[in-house]
């Protein structure tokens, strides 16, 4: 068992990465549309929507992990105590 548990952890950090190094390739992709000047196309307007589809999915995933993983904590809010009792006003 004990074996198990630092391959699992490489595991899932090599998923990260991969999540992550297949995150940002779209956006070099959308890069590249906006320098040739293709994104005033409709082709060009497709393909960037497409890309940054597949970008945000596969940042969603590695966020997701990371927040799983405890590594976002944060960005939790923390709970808020019982609400102070204001002095009651007198009426008269």
């Amino acid at each position: 068992m004990t074996e198990q548990r630092p391959r699992e952890r490489l595991l899932l950090a090599v998923t990260l990465l991969i999540s992550i190094l297949l995150g940002s390739i779209p956006l070099a992709g959308i890069g590249w549309i906006i320098m040739t000047r293709g994104i005033t196309t409709v082709d060009g307007l497709f393909m960037s929507l497409i890309l940054l589809t597949l970008s945000g999915i596969f940042f969603l995933n590695a966020f997701l992990e990371l927040r799983e993983r405890g590594f976002l904590a944060f960005l939790l809010k923390k709970k808020a105590g019982p609400p102070k009792d204001t002095p009651a006003s007198k009426a008269g």
